[in-house]
């Protein structure tokens, strides 16, 4: 209704007020073009001209030559880079010093565009504000011209979780910083350029997956485009799952210092050489790569398709023990009475990537028993007695859900408050207003789940007739693990396909993703499979699509392969 409003008033004024260009094939208004600009004045000169900044510190103003920055073996243009910092303050709950720490680069020659980069983890740190997209990048937003931030989102790295025990920390990381920093990066720019952006975008991985999508129900009026990569935007439940696959995993590790025992190299390479043969063809191509991961459901049995071990573990089957403890973490994660509260994980052939360990067997232990007992619990652990592993390993799920939805006189919203988007599949603001979405996930992810995304997507669907592609569009990269790396074609821009769409209507179909073999100039995947093209490349295509063999053609190249 909002947009028909809009449209009623004079051709010009409700151009102007609906944001520009004109309406795109699906009735939705579109959005004009970013027109470039140069900097105003000199690098150096910025600081003094930012002083009047709100609530804000800027530290330095410095050019950065060109060729001084490189990104993937590639040299970046000359830049202003700013540095600041935003709400200093003392926290009365924890007596530690807090703040708000950016980057800002500003190109020299600019392309209207504003790109909010937002990081993974737990934050804490400024990393370089490059903006990188998609898997393995093949660009960045600073290079194609873009200015960018990066951000702590509000506290220091050195203090590792406990940070958590500060109430507006915990704000700052799940939702407040970026709100923060949005009006304040406009400005800089503004003032650097003679003009703010013409068009906004914001996007990341991970943690960076969940801020963007967070901000696509909170921030929904200040971007145009939203790029998100393997959204962890159920974080506190996914932790949680994941500390529920490491409490089964000890149940059957033959190490009880080691969980990794419990699921060893040679047994999920097993698993998933046992997916891809009930799974790999049913695209059209036998190629190591399972792209319809539906089909694969019904196809595959884990129970029946992996060798029982007859006798000791020789990594070439499991027990039945290990089928009975590990059936619940791909299933889905559920309380001590039977109730899920995190996805399903599918089966698929990057289970035996290089990354997998990591996220299984490490990090419920280190990562997320802290997340849970310090940044997200309610009353949170006491720092001085807590201890990770003990506390993942000995606490039930039931205990760890109820402090995560827990609040009190202190910490006022809880974890399943301010680490999700509200309402998150109601992106009406967005939608209205010309905004896209592009969302990409790997099917190989061991710790938050493409399911998870999936569910949302399909909840997107069903709030929009059942048909959200309009203005957003969801995409599973077979083979990859957590945000790149596994063996699967990781490496794709994303970024210039949302700018595409948002600003010239041109739908993202497909998008080309390319294998990161022997010479990649960014980076080399070494999972890549010795039987692939270094450079092997594959349609990624738009959910519920997939990409199907067409029958003739290298089983190396991207044409080879139709969307359906």
């Amino acid at each position: 209704m909002k947009r028909f409003l809009c449209l009623s008033t004079a051709a010009l004024a409700a151009l102007t007020a609906c944001g520009g260009g004109d309406d795109g094939p699906a009735g939705l208004p579109r959005l004009s073009p970013a027109s470039a600009a140069t900097l105003s004045g000199t690098c150096d000169s910025l600081a003094g001209r930012l002083a009047t900044l709100a609530n804000t510190t800027i530290t330095a103003a410095t050019e950065i030559a060109a060729g001084t920055l490189t990104v993937g073996g590639q040299p970046v243009a000359a830049h202003c880079r700013v540095t600041g910092t935003m709400f200093q303050r003392t926290s009365a709950v924890d007596g530690n010093s807090y703040a708000i720490g950016f980057e800002m680069r500003l190109p020299l020659a600019w392309n209207g565009r504003f790109y909010h980069q937002a990081n993974g983890g737990i934050d804490g740190s400024v990393v370089t504000a490059t903006g990188a997209t998609g898997g393995g990048p093949v660009t960045h937003a600073l290079a194609q011209g873009f200015a960018v931030i990066s951000s702590d989102a509000g506290h220091s790295g050195a203090l590792g979780p406990t940070f958590g025990i500060d109430p507006q920390a915990r704000l700052d990381y799940g939702y407040q910083a970026v709100g923060k920093l949005t009006p304040m990066a406009k400005s800089v720019i503004a003032t650097a350029y003679g003009k703010g952006p013409d068009r906004s975008y914001i996007g990341g991985c991970s943690n960076g997956g969940r801020h963007t999508m967070v901000a696509m129900a909170r921030y929904a009026d200040q971007y145009d485009g939203f790029l998100a990569g393997a959204p962890g935007f159920n974080l506190p439940k996914a932790a949680i799952a994941n500390i529920f696959g490491a409490q089964h995993y000890a149940l059957v590790a033959t190490d009880p210092a080691d969980i990794s025992t419990a699921f060893t190299a040679a047994e999920r390479t097993t698993v998933a050489d046992a997916v891809l043969g009930k799974c790999d063809a049913l695209d059209g191509a036998t190629d190591g790569l399972v792209q319809d991961v539906e089909a694969c459901r019904g196809a595959f049995n884990f129970a029946n398709d992996v060798p029982t071990c007859t006798g000791v573990r020789d990594g070439s089957c499991l027990t039945i023990a290990q089928k009975t403890a590990l059936a619940p973490i791909f299933s889905g994660a559920t309380t001590s009475n039977g109730t899920p509260f995190y996805a399903s994980f599918p089966f698929d052939s990057g289970l035996r990537g290089n990354g997998v360990p990591f996220w299984e067997f490490t990090a419920p232990l280190v990562l997320d028993s802290g997340g849970v007992g310090l940044i997200w619990g309610v009353p949170p652990q006491d720092v001085a007695t807590f201890n990770g592993p003990a506390f993942a390993l000995s606490t039930s799920v039931d205990t760890m859900l109820a402090s995560v939805n827990a609040t009190n006189a202190t910490y006022t919203e809880s974890a399943m408050s301010f680490m999700t988007p509200p309402d998150p599949t109601n992106l009406s603001t967005l939608k209205n207003r010309g905004a896209k979405v592009m969302v990409y996930h790997g099917v190989s992810d061991p710790i938050f789940s493409v399911d998870d995304t999936r569910a949302w997507y399909e909840g997107l669907r069903a709030a929009n007739g059942g048909d959200a592609s309009d203005f957003a569009r969801f995409y599973r990269v077979p083979g990859m693990n957590h945000c790149s790396g596994g063996p699967a074609t990781d490496q794709f821009d994303m970024l210039s396909a949302l700018v595409a769409w948002v600003e010239q209507g041109t739908a993202p179909d497909r998008v080309t993703a390319q294998a990161r073999g022997a010479g990649n100039a960014g980076g080399v995947n070494a999972e890549v499979p010795a039987g692939w093209a270094a450079d092997r490349t594959r349609p990624l295509c738009p959910y519920p699509k997939v990409a199907r063999y067409k029958g003739s053609g290298s089983l190396d190249l991207a044409d080879s392969f139709s969307c359906q």
